[in-house]
């Protein structure tokens, strides 16, 4: 009887344990992100990646919006994979040559700095696609934006898609129709798409994404009427008719830096910067409500976004044996 108890309490302990001996394992096998995932392989991830992103906001208030940036980025083609973050080496075409990408996106070395000090912790066990997702929410926190948990247990890619990068990514001078059927392809919908485009509360656009609304380059050569004469006048002072590509304007000239609601109400005002940014009040009506609703209520704005940041991170992630977690982000292990 005694010996019946001490074997019934040995299987009792290790059913107890075997939660958090396999939970990584588990989750991953199932296909599903978890934002537990890491509490006891690597307890360390959350306090590494936002001190590594505060410290990088400090140097360059800019960079909130880059890191950000990055992840949808990445999200938008082949998933949430860091297949972004690969540099061209053998066969591999790095997405980071793409038209959406080049001379654009940014936020490669503090993804880097993060990794490292992640790989000195936790040795071989944090994807660089789960401190991308990390970094872009702490990023908006520290921007002054919403929080929310992130789903965590993604692998990374070993292969990238120059070819899905300059298709897939939602560019600023597409129709309504054309980007909201670039986020149905991804399961996100037009709520997803508004609340999404807040992003653009923070950072800055180049001359060229916006060019063709200020000298009536437009398909019928006609006036974009949809932005403020006034404010046009302003940034034909410092984006001319040619040359001056990469000159930077604010997607929010009012409060740049900071993560609210004044990029919706820049667009009931005629003064949303892309063409991309306006037509979500001119293109279709359950858009326009949305802008307005965002524009009156900030909170609403906030637990919209947060939302629609998880679907999109949800998006075609790597789990189980599929991908691998990569050493160095910038190159498959095998290199």
């Amino acid at each position: 009887m005694a010996q019946f108890i001490m074997s019934y309490c040995i299987v009792v302990a290790l059913l107890a344990l075997a939660p958090i001996c396999f939970s990584n394992k588990m989750q991953a096998k199932g296909g599903h992100l978890n934002p537990h995932y890491y509490d006891h392989s690597c307890p360390q991830l959350q306090h590494i990646v936002k001190s590594v992103v505060a410290q990088a906001i400090a140097r360059e208030r800019r960079m909130a919006a880059s890191l950000l940036r990055l992840h949808f980025h990445d999200c938008f083609v082949k998933g949430c994979d860091a297949s972004v973050l690969l540099d061209n080496n053998g066969s591999i075409v790095s997405e980071k040559d793409s038209k959406p990408n080049k001379n654009s996106l940014r936020g490669f070395e503090v993804i880097d700095q993060i990794k490292a000090q992640v790989e000195k912790a936790c040795p071989q066990t944090v994807s660089c696609a789960d401190i991308v997702a990390v970094a872009a929410r702490d990023s908006t926190v520290i921007a002054g934006g919403p929080n929310w948990e992130v789903p965590l247990g993604r692998r990374d890619a070993r292969g990238a898609s120059i070819q899905g990068s300059n298709n897939d990514i939602p560019a600023a001078n597409q129709t309504f129709n054309t980007i909201l059927t670039k986020f149905k392809r991804h399961h996100l919908d037009l709520v997803d798409l508004v609340a999404l485009s807040g992003a653009h509360t923070i950072g800055n656009a180049r001359c060229v994404s916006f060019r063709q609304r200020l000298y009536n380059q437009n398909n019928n050569g006609q006036p974009d009427m949809t932005l403020d004469q006034l404010y046009a006048s302003k940034l034909r002072s410092q984006c001319p008719r040619s040359g001056g590509d990469q000159n930077l304007f604010s997607l929010d000239f009012v409060t740049p830096f900071n993560f609210d609601n004044n990029y919706y109400r820049n667009i009931l005002a005629n003064k949303g910067l892309l063409s991309s940014d306006q037509i979500l009040l001119t293109n279709n009506h359950a858009s326009m409500q949305l802008v307005k609703q965002y524009a009156q209520n900030v909170q609403l704005f906030f637990d919209h976004f947060a939302k629609s940041m998880v679907k999109m991170g949800n998006i075609s992630p790597l789990t189980g044996s599929k991908g691998e977690i990569r050493q160095n982000c910038r190159r498959i292990n095998s290199y």
